[in-house]
């Protein structure tokens, strides 16, 4: 059943990193190609302060891949890949929590964990590290940032798990509003604290301004770090959705297949022409051989 689970959740995975594709490309790909525009605009106006004569240098760094396929190729792997993750992780959740968390159907079981990974591994992480965009972040700060938000990501996803636990607790003391507002209360409160804890990293680009303090090129557009964090938030959101609707409906379908089978394994094996010998009684648990014997 695990193994039936897990490739329905990487098939899960794989339709949403297409559709997540789909999204990013036409709505975040833009904000992206033009944070690389100002970053490029910032080089060339900080080259042409340095050069004696006030121009601009030559000089271009060479990538390796083309800004088209770095949108297109390099992008739609990524995002397929992650997601493809997400919904073996999202499999293993739903296996592990499906009958175990009270009567609740497969697809509203699996619209809960979306709900909830979103907010524990996205949501919340990023409102102390939000995403960010090409030429917002120093390279010298990748790996201090990189271990910061995964810290963040793995205290989030914990923490939700206690507060899970500690809501079905309390729910018996509390009862249902009470318990699972008072989880939800001590979640909140727990990552307030580990976001008061961990250092903040704030490197947007100010103004470039020269010896005079002129202004030689404007700070970061505040409308392209708004709309490239708002798409990749609605990208996080096709990813889990899509994940949540189609786990869901075919964990629906698997569970009543699964019942469909098993009513008929007990269902009463009717008479064969009335004659004894051809008519044994209804089996359940058992193969009744005798009226007192049973293997």
């Amino acid at each position: 059943m695990e193994k039936q689970i897990i490739w329905r959740g990487l098939l899960a995975g794989a339709a949403a990193g297409v559709l997540a594709f789909g999204f990013a490309r036409i709505f975040a790909a833009p904000q992206t190609a033009r944070a690389i525009e100002y970053e490029d605009g910032v080089r060339a106006a900080r080259e042409a302060m340095d050069s004696p004569g006030g121009h601009a240098g030559h000089g271009e760094n060479v990538d390796l891949f083309t800004r088209t396929v770095q949108m297109n190729i390099g992008m739609g792997l990524g995002l397929l890949a992650f997601s493809v993750a997400i919904g073996a992780l999202f499999a293993v959740v739903f296996a592990v929590a499906y009958g175990r968390v009270g009567d609740v159907s497969a697809r509203l079981l699996s619209l809960y964990i979306a709900g909830g990974m979103l907010l524990s591994l996205y949501v919340v992480p990023n409102l102390k590290y939000p995403a960010s965009p090409p030429a917002l972040s120093l390279d010298q700060t990748v790996r201090e940032r990189t271990l910061l938000y995964v810290l963040m990501v793995v205290l989030s996803g914990a923490l939700l798990i206690g507060a899970v636990v500690l809501a079905r607790r309390w729910v018996a003391k509390l009862g249902a509003f009470n318990g699972a507002l008072a989880a939800a209360g001590a979640y909140a409160t727990t990552m307030a604290i580990v976001m008061f804890a961990l250092p903040t990293i704030n490197e947007t680009p100010a103004p470039l301004r020269d010896a005079t303090g002129a202004i030689v090129y404007e700070g970061f557009p505040a409308d392209v770090l708004y709309y490239f964090r708002l798409y990749a938030l609605g990208t996080q959101v096709v990813i889990y959705t899509t994940i949540g609707l189609v786990l869901g409906a075919m964990m629906s379908r698997l569970v009543a297949e699964r019942q469909k089978t098993s009513s008929e394994l007990c269902r009463p094996i009717p008479r064969l022409g009335g004659h004894p010998a051809l008519s044994p009684e209804p089996v359940s648990s058992g193969i009744q051989v005798s009226s007192g014997d049973r293997v």
